[in-house]
């Protein structure tokens, strides 16, 4: 299997996707877990300034997607992989499988958008990141990754549209949704269950994060076995 490349920068929009995997890899001298925040805006600024503060040897973009591809259950991990990142083969034996993603500007809410996409694009699933990491990589020579968990699929409806409760930069405006169940008291279970779903595909994705990093190297403890305590 291709040796882990020496330095690895993994992105994460949210820190909810990331507090699984941080928890499973620990600190570890080759690995740098960047939140960038949500949207194209925030990760650009955010994989830029880490781009020119210590270059990476390889950048992952990962996170959650929603799927396009009716085939994607809540869960899979699927990942595209620029010509110059040389380690496909450590994502394969990790779990993840080849897809091909759309990054969108807006989120996919309704099972009717995420139709159209799949039907405009041809995308296997769709987020809102990794298009703009992926460029700046480019254009800085580092190999760069898109690895992502279908957080909901083709066929399912969000709970509620969230780009309603979005500020123009990309972050969710609390009271405004804190409003809206005050209004469809319904609406707190939905969205509860929304939550214990992404919880656990952010689990899944640090499974497969954390098989893809393996043993970090010499001297450097294992990763924790899955299902054991933190």
């Amino acid at each position: 299997m291709t040796p882990l490349p020496e330095r690895l920068l993994i992105c994460f929009a949210l820190r909810e996707e990331a507090r699984p995997f941080e928890k499973r890899a620990g600190r570890r001298p080759h690995l740098q877990v960047l939140v960038t925040g949500m949207g194209p805006v925030h990760a650009r600024r955010a994989v830029c300034r880490a781009l020119a503060a210590v270059r990476p040897s390889a950048v992952l973009s990962c996170g959650f997607a929603g799927g396009l591809d009716p085939t994607l259950a809540r869960g899979d991990v699927v990942f595209a992989a620029d010509p110059a990142f040389a380690w496909r083969d450590r994502l394969l034996a990790a779990g993840a499988r080849p897809a091909t993603f759309y990054c969108a500007a807006r989120i996919a809410a309704t099972a009717a958008e995420k139709g159209e996409l799949r039907r405009s694009t041809g995308a296997d699933a769709v987020e809102m990141e990794s298009a703009v990491i992926a460029q700046e990589c480019r254009e800085c020579g580092v190999p760069c990754a898109t690895v992502r968990v279908i957080s909901d699929v083709a066929g399912e409806d969000l709970p509620v549209d969230f780009n309603r409760f979005l500020t123009p930069d990309c972050r969710l405006a609390g009271w405004r949704l804190a409003a809206a169940v005050a209004r469809q008291p319904g609406l707190l279970r939905r969205l509860w269950a929304l939550r214990r779903a992404s919880r656990e595909a952010a689990g899944r994705l640090a499974e497969v994060l954390t098989a893809f990093i393996g043993a970090a190297g010499p001297g450097l403890p294992p990763p924790p076995a899955p299902g054991a305590a933190s």
